[in-house]
């Protein structure tokens, strides 16, 4: 009886995500594409140019963040909205007569690291609406043809969702080993010939693949003043480079796990994977050497490298839970320990590098804020913390949460006091404060008491 019990509610389990898959979508048009899409896996579409109407592209703008920078045009969201259907009916005529062109990419480089920084590419508003529109079309399609363990930019998943669910597939499975990997440079090193071919396989339309390939091949617009027309990758920041990104990985990283490595190895194996940054288990060493061994050669077939200093295979298992045997993915340090009852467990922890960040933003926050009005800058911070709280908030992470906790407090007293020049703020003002404006407090048995270390 209990195993049919339990059959009968995974049945229930695989079955009520199809019911939902397209339930999402606003559009009849839209969720008709994804039926078609999820009831027909081989199926191609053609002439999806025709969904790039004054009906999608208005459900588009409406989506649109309004407070974007503007383009190389200097076109902002409100100057397109005061004209929307003159500039629509404009941009719809321009690709019925296939006059469309897309303009320069603006692009900025934006700190990422100390001592690094990421180019962040910004379309004009335009450009921005059609590929948002596009991006629209093909999530539709291809959210039925991705896998589970696929989490970087789809809808209804996140960064979080993806630790969460590795944590508990390793908890449960029997996994001793592990490979953790990134790839380099990967927004930039994407083929164009590679990622068109990939989407001609689903989309039988070639204008609609003429519009991608002039957003892939646009010209970008450096902060000196330069211009260079790439061969090869898609900026970030463009509203269709998520969508992009997940379709090349998904041919070249999911696919073939699933359908190559999986089944080729002895033991059980697993993949979580976000954006380019992915962990494979396996319960069996030598699956996970050949996995290691092989895994830049598939990469190289496509364009792209590991990043050596990010990739590595491990021993990680309960049976050895030594100092060593840690992994860093999605900002979490997963590594195993026993918990009270002396069972091994497997915990979470900030990573030591987002850890030393988040106090040093936290500073730099205070500090430029501090002339600020206390209680409206003890409000942003609890905003801020809540959001911290929120993502780091795993079993085992209190102690973390509480030193990013203190570490606000302690920097809070040090620039309040540095406002004029005399001290001003005491320890027992600074603790009424943050009681009557409610800080955010990691709240947890475990060290609801240690709060009074400050006072």
């Amino acid at each position: 009886m209990g195993k049919v019990l339990t059959e009968v509610r995974s049945l229930q389990r695989n079955l009520m995500p199809v019911a939902e898959e397209w339930e999402h979508y606003e559009l009849p048009s839209l969720r008709g594409i994804a039926r078609k899409a999820k009831q027909e896996p081989e199926h191609r579409f053609r002439d999806l140019s025709r969904y790039l109407n004054e009906t999608h592209l208005k459900h588009a703008f409406s989506r649109m963040n309004k407070r974007a920078a503007s383009g190389v045009d200097k076109v902002t969201y409100r100057d397109y909205q005061e004209n929307f259907d003159t500039n629509v009916a404009d941009l719809i005529g321009r690709l019925k007569r296939q006059s469309y062109k897309a303009k320069l990419v603006k692009r900025k480089h934006i700190p990422k690291a100390p001592g690094k920084t990421r180019p962040l590419g910004m379309p004009v508003i335009e450009d921005k609406l059609l590929q948002t529109t596009s991006s629209d079309l093909l999530s539709a399609i291809y959210e039925q043809d991705f896998y589970d363990f696929s989490y970087g930019y789809r809808p209804k998943r996140g960064a979080r969702q993806a630790a969460d669910d590795l944590a508990v597939r390793m908890q449960f499975g029997r996994f001793g080993y592990v490979v953790e990997a990134d790839i380099k440079g990967f927004f930039n090193h994407i083929d164009h010939d590679v990622l068109l071919g990939f989407i001609a396989q689903r989309v039988d339309d070639k204008r609609f693949l003429r519009l991608i390939s002039k957003w892939l091949k646009a010209g970008i617009l450096e902060e000196d003043g330069s211009i260079e027309y790439p061969e090869e990758g898609t900026p970030q920041g463009g509203s269709i480079s998520p969508i992009l990104a997940n379709i090349y990985l998904h041919n070249v990283i999911d696919e073939w796990f699933e359908k190559v490595v999986k089944p080729s190895c002895d033991g059980e194996a697993i993949i979580c994977r976000y954006a380019d940054d992915f962990v494979c288990a396996f319960q069996y060493s030598r699956d996970a050497d050949r996995f290691f061994k092989v895994l830049p050669k598939r990469l190289r077939r496509y364009n792209l490298q590991v990043a050596e200093e990010k990739t590595q295979r491990m021993r990680f298992s309960r049976f050895e839970p030594t100092l060593k045997n840690r992994f860093t993915f999605l900002s979490f340090e997963f590594y195993w320990d026993t918990d009270k009852g002396g069972k091994a467990r497997l915990f979470r922890r900030t990573a030591r590098k987002r850890l030393e960040s988040t106090k040093r933003t936290y500073s730099e926050f205070i500090k430029k804020f501090r002339h600020m009005r206390t209680p409206k800058l003890l409000d942003k911070l609890t905003q801020q913390l809540r959001g911290h709280y929120n993502y780091f908030g795993a079993v085992g992470n209190h102690e973390d949460l509480f030193k990013v906790y203190s570490h606000v407090v302690g920097m809070l007293y040090k620039w309040l006091n540095r406002r004029s020049g005399r001290k001003s703020m005491t320890w027992k003002k600074l603790k009424r404060l943050i009681a009557y404006r409610s800080l955010a407090f990691p709240v947890c048995k475990a060290i609801e008491g240690r709060a009074k270390v400050w006072w």
